[in-house]
């Protein structure tokens, strides 16, 4: 009776164990995944801040040459 007894506990906590590492592998792949879209955000933001510094840029140079 107190084999079944423990052997229920050692399963049941066994058990909690799985379910938690399965939780925190689910959450770090969750995690990686909002890591990866950030990172494709800041390039494109970039990407609008050197266009938006080029013409900027280029009407500088254009007025300039307007003005000679």
């Amino acid at each position: 009776m107190y084999r079944c007894i423990a052997l229920s506990m050692v399963l049941f906590v066994a058990g909690c164990g799985v379910e938690t590492a399965t939780t925190a592998a689910t959450v770090a792949a969750a995690r990686a995944e909002e890591a990866k879209q950030a990172q494709n955000k800041k390039a494109q933001i970039q990407k609008r801040i050197n266009a938006a510094m080029a013409s900027g840029q280029q009407r500088l140079q254009d007025a300039d040459n307007a003005g000679q």
